[in-house]
């Protein structure tokens, strides 16, 4: 039976996935294959490295590298984004999950798991209330910061692999402490596997595709080849390790990882651990949801193609609740595999449910071959990731641009660095609410005058202009309200007090989006003062929407003056025609 329009309308706005497979096809299907298989080349060592950065059994990141793809491959509006483990959220958890105190593998293991439920839960009810806009709290130079500083804490955290040494730690100076502390019981052999496997994967990022094509490889060949860096260095590694018995010599070693599919399982319904989990799954899901969306609409824009942001939140919520039930902990999409999957051709998230069963392959038949693995390779592999992340030129950009955001960044990465990363994404969040209140709390009002010879007006103070000294004209740059209503106020008894030669003042209101209830109050109380002195208040190109809502006030019916529609009306009307001709 044919369903009515609304009906399927609705349907693919929830399910994108009945959108994008009405024109699916073969051409379509060859090119999410190939990317698929670059990614999952990709993804099989960061999984297990991401994983080991979580403090998470290696085989957990794999888990969570199947069924979440194919959640939001049904649920998920973008094209490209390729969702899984990454290394900022693997921090998180590891952070959120250490402060739980947990004894024993197991436990941990259920506190992830946990996490990742409450997290899905929450992405999941923003997008069916459609609350996107919360991750609008965090302004783009603050994540920047955050995710600068989340990267630095990253690498050095897994300087204790490179070394063979046991060092613990939530923030900079402890890790660096712990570090140093156990310096002298720094393994050789490891030092030696973890330092030439980080400059083969530094190579192999930038030399081996070059080197390849030089050799007469075709482009698509050479990309894949190159992609597959990572677990050419697993393998050899694994192969020395196990050949030498390096693990008799102190390098330390993945060990068994489980062969098979992810087991169900199912999260705690502990009050205590939820109420403790609580903060931590809101900050995750916050900035698992802007990394995301940020990555998605970039890649979306390059095709003349859009994502829907509260949809988003659903296919990462799904995706999270997918990984809480089939043994995996937090995912969200990672900037560098999305960027893989879009430059190998991935056209419908199809390919994001490929790469997941090239991962549940891996699964079921290569996990005995990581017994050997050394852990300082998967440590190269996550340091060689996370570098790429790590841009202080964000300091500079915004010191010379805007020093109120250079603070807010600055703040942003000493906090996180200095006290860890719940910390520091909590004080982002609080930074940049606190930077818009601080901005809109003292909009920007210009006094104006009209241009000679046209009917627009300018700041007096950067043009020449025509003024009249019984009118001034404020343009008001910045919606009112209550933070900055009693500013607007304080401004304009400070411009006319000791000036008798005033008469009217007209607010110029054509930036002005919303006028609240405390604005409103202000407004009125200006109109009374000003009229008690002698001066008549009036407005100008009052937006519509701004306007119905005044008329449903007493405002406008004990306005003294009047409103009008354009400001060179206002000077017209209340100045001598010399002026305003």
């Amino acid at each position: 039976m044919r369903l009515p329009r609304p009906t399927r309308a609705t349907l693919e706005r929830n399910l994108p996935i009945l959108q994008w497979g009405k024109s699916y096809d073969r051409d379509t299907l060859t090119s999410d294959l190939v990317a698929a298989v670059i990614v999952t080349i990709m993804l099989i060592p960061q999984s297990l490295a991401y994983a080991l950065l979580a403090g998470l059994p290696p085989e957990m990141g794999l888990y969570a590298s199947i069924l979440p793809l194919v959640a939001y491959a049904v649920f998920g509006t973008s094209r490209a984004l390729a969702v899984g483990p990454v290394a900022v959220v693997s921090l998180m958890t590891a952070a959120a999950v250490g402060n739980l105190a947990l004894q024993g593998t197991a436990e941990y293991a259920a506190a992830a798991i946990t996490l990742a439920f409450i997290s899905g839960l929450m992405l999941t009810l923003m997008g069916v209330f459609r609350l996107g806009f919360i991750a609008n709290f965090l302004s783009h130079p603050v994540i920047a910061g955050f995710i600068t500083a989340s990267g630095v804490l990253i690498a050095t955290s897994q300087l204790k692999h490179l070394l063979g040494v046991d060092a613990h730690g939530h923030n900079l100076p402890t890790l660096l402490g712990s570090i140093l502390a156990h310096l002298p019981e720094t393994n050789l052999i490891t030092l030696v596997i973890g330092i030439m496997a980080t400059g083969f994967l530094f190579w192999v990022r930038k030399g081996l595709k070059p080197l390849l094509l030089d050799a007469g490889l075709k482009p698509r060949m050479a990309d894949i080849l190159a992609k597959a860096g990572p677990v050419g260095a697993v393998a050899v590694t694994t192969l020395v390790t196990w050949l030498f018995g390096l693990q008799n010599h102190g390098v330390r070693i993945v060990g068994e990882v489980p062969m098979g599919l992810p087991p169900l399982s199912l999260p705690s319904f502990s009050g205590e651990i939820w109420s403790s989990l609580f903060v931590s799954a809101l900050l995750i899901s916050i900035i698992g949801f802007v990394e995301s969306v940020s990555v998605a609409q970039t890649l979306a824009a390059k095709k003349r193609q859009r994502i829907i942001p509260d949809q988003e939140l659903v296919g990462l919520g799904t995706a999270n609740i997918a990984a809480a039930i089939s043994g995996g902990y937090p995912v969200t999409g990672g900037f560098a595999r999305s960027v893989v999957n879009f430059d190998a051709g991935a056209e419908t998230p199809a390919a994001g449910a490929f790469t997941a069963v090239g991962i549940a392959l891996a699964a079921l038949l290569l996990t005995p071959l990581l017994f050997f693995l050394p852990k300082a390779t998967l440590a190269a592999t996550i340091i060689v990731a996370v570098l790429s992340l790590v841009d202080f030129s964000i300091l500079k950009r915004t010191w010379h641009y805007s020093r109120v955001d250079f603070s807010a960044v600055a703040a942003t990465i000493l906090l996180t660095l200095g006290f860890g990363v719940e910390v520091g994404v909590s004080a982002g969040v609080l930074i940049s609410i606190g930077l818009f209140l601080y901005k809109t709390s003292r909009p920007h009002v210009a006094e104006v005058g009209l241009v000679p010879g046209t009917q627009h007006f300018r700041n007096i103070l950067r043009h020449d202009v025509q003024t009249d000294p019984s009118l001034v004209t404020l343009r008001i740059d910045e919606s009112l309200y209550f933070a900055n209503a009693r500013y607007l106020e304080d401004y304009l008894y400070d411009r006319v007090v000791g000036d008798n030669d005033i008469r009217h003042v007209v607010l110029m209101c054509s930036a002005v989006n919303e006028i609240d209830m405390s604005a409103l109050e202000s407004l009125e109380e200006a109109n009374r003062r000003l009229h008690e002195i002698g001066i008549t208040l009036h407005l100008s190109e009052v937006k519509g929407p701004v306007m119905d809502r005044l008329q449903r006030s007493h405002f406008i019916n004990d306005l003294t003056g009047r409103v009008f529609l354009s400001q060179y009306d206002a000077m017209v009307a209340l100045t001598p025609s010399e002026n305003a001709a």
